[in-house]
């Protein structure tokens, strides 16, 4: 059976709740009287950069990995990720006894590939301007027998994932507006079926980097569009394309896409870390760009907004701040 066969729904969710539950941390909701005041709204920022590995990805893959036979448990998982999706992996692999294999860019993150390594995984490089991940993977699959867990396009996956947003609304309560982060849609796809279905007059935002923006355009053409190794600071971002389970899941339950430069995500990204005093990384603050620079503005509302990751490196922020904030 196929995966656009089995659709996400919100008792898939709700199931993906129990089965994490005491595994996966229930991450905190912070807020900020400054933020509130610039919005002049109230914002609830979910800190997917307090979870196990740094980011929500390891909802779903603990998610997928706990539902894999016996067998498949046995043989070993395989997937490509830049790196939260290869933390989320690794870990959960390494909690249920489940060898892991795992196929990065060369360029991916040190600190992430550190991490991803800390957890037992076997990490194998590939050149991304040369070589398709996704097709060195199915290669990989076939000659050692492994079960492939893509990054996103999975129904157990977005199904992990969307119990950020559950447990978002059920500790805040109703919303009017979720920001949500996308790349290849699985964070996006899973908290929309959750937020779409316990409250269905909150409007699903999500948002990209300007300069990866095929999420956006095909939201709006209503046709998959492509982009080729987006040349963005938000690395989990960099995706090709929505996938075909996440691409008609988009289109149900968003209700807007928005895209911010690469200034606003690095001015966020500090203005985070030095007001509200938590380490982010910039494709963990897309969304929170898009409501503090302003492209989002809502006032009077209750806005909930998905932080989904804190993996930065630390060695190249003085990089990041001379190269995209010059001084005045």
């Amino acid at each position: 059976m196929s995966y656009q066969e089995n659709l996400v729904e919100i008792a898939d969710i709700q199931a993906a709740a129990k089965r994490i539950y005491g595994i996966a941390r229930r991450t905190p909701v912070l807020t900020s009287t400054t933020v509130n005041q610039i919005t002049q709204s109230q914002v609830f920022f979910k800190c997917e950069n307090f979870q196990r590995t740094g980011s929500f990805k390891f909802r779903g893959a603990y998610n997928a990995l706990s539902q894999l036979s016996e067998s498949q448990k046995q043989k070993g998982v395989i997937t490509f990720s830049s790196g939260n999706h290869a933390q989320g992996i690794a870990l959960a692999g390494k909690l249920l006894g489940i060898p892991t294999t795992i196929v990065m860019p060369e360029n991916a993150p040190k600190v992430k590939l550190t991490a991803t390594r800390g957890y037992d995984a076997e990490v194998i490089f590939y050149n991304s301007q040369k070589a398709s991940r996704e097709e060195l993977t199915q290669n990989l699959a076939r000659e050692k027998d492994l079960t492939i867990i893509p990054p996103f396009d999975h129904p157990h996956i977005i199904a992990g994932q969307g119990t950020t947003a559950l447990e978002l609304i059920e500790e805040v309560g109703e919303l009017d507006l979720l920001l949500i982060c996308c790349g290849g849609g699985g964070l996006i796809c899973g908290c929309g079926i959750a937020t779409k279905s316990l409250l269905p007059n909150c409007r699903v935002i999500g948002v990209e980097p300007a300069q990866a923006d095929d999420a956006t355009r095909s939201f709006y053409s209503k046709t998959l569009q492509f982009v080729n190794n987006p040349d963005t600071i938000a690395d989990g971002a960099r995706t090709r394309s929505l996938g075909e389970i996440t691409f008609p899941l988009v289109l149900k339950y968003v209700d807007e896409f928005v895209t911010v430069s690469e200034e606003a995500i690095i001015r966020t990204m500090f203005f985070i870390w030095e007001r509200m005093k938590i380490v982010v990384e910039p494709t963990g603050v897309l969304a929170a760009a898009a409501l503090l620079e302003g492209v989002i503005k809502n006032p009077g509302s209750k806005i909930g907004v998905i932080i989904s990751g804190g993996n930065v490196d630390l060695k190249e922020v003085g990089k990041l701040f001379s190269f995209y904030l010059p001084e005045n």
